[in-house]
């Protein structure tokens, strides 16, 4: 049996669907409420360092960065950084994206208890990642359970790096859209279109946790089979 090519990987296929789905979901809303600027017609980077600045947060800076929706907070360095469509625009979409990276802010700064994990197994995950499928398939090829079940072991640290990143981005969403509208700065019927683009984000990490999840569920059949042919 050729790794690439068995039946178990039609066990992958909801799973890419549910990518498919979730990235047309987020380019959509994207493309839907960047379009439409907020009544105030303050800058994403403003609206971020201003509420970083209301909760003590003035030493953490804002820096643009290339790429489409590469927005990302780096709690290494304490920087914030928004892309170059969300950085200096007044839209909907920019300023939902910048308030949600502001929410990872605050959770670091909060010491966050899912943030504070996910943050200390990323060295870990990004290894074990590497490692996974190769001591797997390797196994596979040389019928060596014992590698294949260091590589299921391995890929272990995939799933709980995914199901830990469910709540921390649940979390900066329903924080940023509450800051949004304690601090008045979008109307309550503007907060919609920010919620749309952030729901719309949130579905990305969902899916990526749903196809590492039919991963493991293709590495244990595969494993069965092996094991039971060894029988």
């Amino acid at each position: 049996m050729f790794p690439m090519f068995d039946p178990t990987f039609v066990l992958l296929i909801p799973a890419l669907l549910l990518g498919l789905w979730a990235q047309a979901k987020v380019q959509g809303a994207f493309a839907t409420y960047s379009q439409v600027p907020s009544r105030r017609g303050v800058r994403a980077c403003d609206v971020a360092r201003m509420i970083m600045n209301r909760f003590g947060l003035s030493g953490i800076a804002i820096e643009r960065v290339p790429g489409n929706l590469t927005d990302h907070y780096d709690p290494r360095s304490k920087v914030l950084r928004l892309s170059e469509g969300v950085y200096s625009s007044s839209s909907l979409a920019a300023i939902g994206i910048a308030a949600h990276e502001v929410g990872h802010a605050i959770q670091d700064a909060e010491d966050y208890a899912p943030i504070r994990v996910r943050n200390a197994i990323v060295p870990v995950a990004s290894l074990t990642s590497w490692l996974a499928f190769p001591l797997f398939f390797i196994g596979l090829l040389m019928r060596t359970p014992f590698l294949m079940d260091l590589g299921i072991l391995f890929f272990l640290g995939v799933i709980v790096f995914h199901l830990v990143t469910l709540p921390v981005e649940f979390d900066a969403s329903a924080r940023a859209l509450r800051l949004l509208a304690d601090t008045g700065t979008l109307d309550m019927d503007e907060i919609g279109g920010a919620r749309a683009v952030l729901r719309a984000a949130a579905l990305t990490y969902v899916a990526a946790a749903v196809m590492a999840v039919a991963q493991l569920f293709r590495l244990l059949l595969l494993r069965g089979m092996v094991g039971g042919r060894r029988d």
